[in-house]
């Protein structure tokens, strides 16, 4: 899950990036987005705290002080650890990167942070640079601390300043890396929304949490305390948590922990319940996996109505080529080839070799389609099939992408049509250029569908002597009357009549005879293999797989491109049982 968690985040970051170059996106989705990539952040932290927590033997305890610019987290943080090591300025953004104090603990029993961490690098506290943001610091705490159990404190970088953008993931890592939350807010500063939005992230995560009002005026707490209450349960459901009110010291400035609430700290991590994490990863996963998905779920659509729209295409393909090839009356030139070899076969013994002695000194276009029979193919390029099967290919490209510009103008993901008519419009050439080359070579090799069509035809008439022979007769009729015909004219083309009259009169004799059922059987046949391979062949494994390819193309910063394979193992995982439960 941690994978595909991560992988779905990049997507976001990049189309993200992507956003400003498209004019007609609204600043409300590319908030949208920022939110969700929050979110993820969050839930990917979150999970490898759970493979934190089950690698150590005995979990440490973490607590973040959170909050926004100038609220006083830092000089909070030197509070509890009682010390001066979190680092103080009154300029708003002063600390940004997440800072982590041992209290009662090495760093020794922190070393599984690093692998939490990622591609964060931990330093040294002196060694962290304004300049470079994906990096923390661990620091241990030489004083005594009262407050504090034994545990890291983490003292984190504002959420809400302009420039928190470029440091918001070490908070966010921070904060779901904790156990307790600490939320410190002033009483300028209590009700930004920033403040709130954060806190209704967090619910999900069920940290014990604590809220310090600092900056605050003996008395006047009592004035913003029902206001804090308001605010928590308009952004969460749990129950409101204790509000310790920081009073400032009048010589120095410095917040003074009430004496009343020393113990508390350590009162609330006795709350905290590592047991539960996996319940709570889940639960997480489960809270923003629809809205995550709606834009993957959005292409997926897209790649389904791409997939429909090609079959339709390859559908009317084949229903033109059946229409104007197959079943037209003077284009269908296969059979005809078939029945001339079997013109070749029904050769009278004493009359073959003087007829075809006299076809070879007089042309060699005859010579060539006699050759089928002996396997010696070939392909002619005046063939009207290869000549509209081009045609075809042609045309349905030109259609697609008619379809893809109006898909485009309806659509509300109008950018992904367009980028998929421009990869189409890109490798017309290529595809049409082995289309051509895919024809020639199944024109080629169906002409033993063609001699097997004749053999057939012959075995069948030799079952009926007196047919054949009839045939044979007017065979040679024909024969010598194009042989006498051909001296006439002084030499014959492809397209002349030395086939026609010996093959037209051979198909009717063959139609009124006997056979005749037998022959439209094979014709049909023959047709119908020819429209099967010509399907699978041509439209389906060169154009149609080709053309599903298009949009896996596209570029990957403006699109999520994950598959629908990938999507169902993630939520496969997503579903499957946790401590003998189905959570999903």
């Amino acid at each position: 899950m941690l994978e595909f968690i991560q992988l779905l985040k990049q997507r976001y970051q990049a189309v993200l990036g992507d956003l400003p170059t498209r004019s007609y996106v609204n600043d409300a989705v590319k908030t949208s987005y920022q939110r969700r990539i929050d979110q993820l952040l969050l839930v990917e932290a979150f999970i490898r705290k759970g493979q934190l927590i089950a690698a150590s033997e005995q979990p440490v305890l973490h607590i973040a002080v959170v909050g926004p610019t100038q609220a006083g987290k830092s000089s909070l943080s030197n509070l509890l650890l009682n010390s001066h090591v979190a680092g103080v300025s009154p300029l708003a953004g002063y600390t940004v990167h997440a800072q982590g104090f041992c209290n009662g603990i090495s760093i020794d029993d922190c070393n599984g942070l690093q692998r939490y961490f990622g591609r964060f690098q931990q330093l040294p506290q002196n060694q962290l640079s304004k300049d470079r943001h994906d990096c923390y610091a661990l620091t241990e705490n030489t004083t005594d601390s009262a407050l504090l159990p034994s545990c890291v404190l983490w003292d984190t970088p504002d959420f809400d300043s302009i420039d928190s953008t470029t440091y918001r993931e070490g908070v966010i890592r921070a904060m779901a890396l904790a156990d307790v939350i600490i939320l410190v807010v002033s009483k300028e500063k209590y009700a930004d929304q920033s403040v709130w939005d954060i806190m209704a992230a967090l619910e999900q995560l069920q940290q014990p949490t604590l809220i310090c009002l600092n900056k605050v005026v003996e008395g006047s707490e009592t004035i913003l305390l029902k206001s804090l209450q308001d605010k928590w349960r308009q952004a969460r459901a749990d129950s409101f948590p204790e509000v310790v009110p920081l009073y400032y010291q009048k010589p120095g400035g410095q917040p003074e922990w009430p004496e009343a609430k020393r113990q508390l700290l350590k009162a609330v991590a006795h709350k905290v319940n590592l047991n539960q994490h996996a319940v709570l990863e889940q639960a997480l996963l489960k809270k923003h996996w629809q809205s995550w998905l709606e834009p993957v779920l959005a292409e997926h659509q897209m790649l389904n109505d791409w997939l429909e729209l090609v079959d339709l295409m390859m559908q009317q393909a084949m229903e033109n080529y059946r229409r104007d090839y197959l079943n037209h009356p003077h284009h269908y030139e296969t059979f005809q080839l078939a029945m001339t070899e079997l013109l070749n076969l029904m050769e009278i013994p004493g009359l073959a070799r003087i007829l075809s002695g006299a076809r070879k000194m007089l042309t060699w276009p005859v010579r060539q389609v006699m050759k089928l029979g002996r396997k010696r193919l070939h392909i002619s390029s005046s063939s009207y099939e290869l000549a509209l099967l081009n045609q075809i290919a042609e045309h349905t490209l030109i259609q697609l992408t008619d379809k893809l510009l109006d898909k485009a103008e309806q659509s509300q993901y109008s950018q992904w049509w367009r980028q998929v008519n421009s990869g189409l419009r890109a490798q017309r050439q290529a595809l049409l250029q082995d289309f051509d080359a895919a024809a020639k070579h199944y024109h080629l090799s169906f002409q033993q569908d063609v001699e097997s069509a004749a053999h057939r035809l012959y075995h069948k008439l030799q079952e009926q002597p007196m047919v054949l022979n009839s045939l044979r007769a007017t065979r040679a009729t024909a024969d010598a009357a194009v042989i006498a015909l051909t001296l006439q004219m002084g030499g014959i083309g492809l397209h002349d009549l030395v086939i026609a009259p010996a093959m037209l009169s051979v198909t009717s004799l063959l139609a009124e005879s006997a056979v005749g059922s037998y022959m439209h059987k094979v014709e049909a046949e023959l047709k119908q293999n020819q429209f099967n391979t010509v399907k699978q062949a041509l439209f389906v494994e060169i154009l149609r797989e080709k053309l599903l390819l298009v949009p896996g193309q596209l570029s990957m910063n403006g699109h999520f491109n994950i598959s629908p394979d990938q999507l169902r193992a993630a939520e496969l995982q997503l579903t499957e049982k946790r401590h003998g439960l189905r959570l999903l």
